[in-house]
């Protein structure tokens, strides 16, 4: 029997991972490569404008210059890009089932405890109620329907403050209607929640939810978010 490694798997490059950003991002932006030609052009014009601006005027000192703008513009590139995937993501993912589950685990951070899979859905209609638990409180998300998504809603809420009294708990619903919120906007709007309670708090709230909460493994989770399709790559 062969031998196994102990070498660890290695993950893809970093000149892979730009690709990848790029290519998930073009497909939304078909003028993708040009704005990042002129990011560019325009970062070695700067550098070297200021290259002949500087006195004492050298060629070098142009050329030094003018890689500088470059390096320049291809930090502004990434951060570009970077920011049109994650735009382009939100695009994708807008009214598909499972996007405010894909939202709440990936973009809230590691101060708010989430999962992608629902705590409460209708398995007829694709409604579902995703939770997270933070510094904020208790966060119930509604994503379908708002008018079918009351009772599953109400049945949460309910359940959340049998065991936890006297934890905020606030109800989103994700959509472009009147009240409810986009769900590009889901997570800055779960994050300018005013603290509320503290991490011990938090922790006991997470625990108490958790021994109440149906099994999640029994849900009938809504089909169309794959997470590792639908997130935005960005390089490391």
């Amino acid at each position: 029997m062969a031998a196994r490694s102990s070498r660890p798997d290695k993950g893809p490059g970093f000149f892979s991972q730009i690709r990848t950003l790029f290519t998930f991002t073009r497909e939304e932006y078909r003028w993708l490569p040009w704005l990042i030609a002129a990011i560019l052009v325009a970062g070695v014009g700067v550098g070297v404008l200021v290259g002949f601006l500087l006195p004492p005027v050298a060629i070098w000192s142009v050329i030094l210059w003018g890689v500088t703008g470059l390096l320049l513009g291809v930090l502004g590139s990434l951060m570009t890009m970077t920011r049109l995937s994650t735009t382009a993501m939100y695009r994708k993912i807008d009214g598909r089932p499972g996007a405010a589950g894909h939202v709440l685990t990936t973009s809230l951070g590691r101060s708010w405890r989430a999962s992608d899979m629902p705590v409460g859905v209708n398995p007829k209609t694709q409604e579902a109620v995703y939770r997270a638990i933070g510094r904020g409180g208790v966060v119930i998300v509604g994503e379908g329907a708002r008018g079918r998504l009351t009772r599953l809603v109400n049945e949460e809420r309910s359940k959340v403050q049998r065991v936890a009294s006297g934890v905020p708990v606030n109800v989103f619903y994700v959509g472009h209607g009147e009240g409810e919120v986009e769900i590009a906007k889901l997570a800055s709007t779960i994050k300018k929640l005013p603290k509320a309670i503290d991490r011990t708090t938090q922790a006991a709230v997470i625990k108490r939810v958790d021994s109440v909460s149906q099994s999640l493994a029994s849900l009938p989770i809504p089909k169309g978010i794959d997470p590792t399709k639908a997130r935005a790559p960005r390089p490391r």
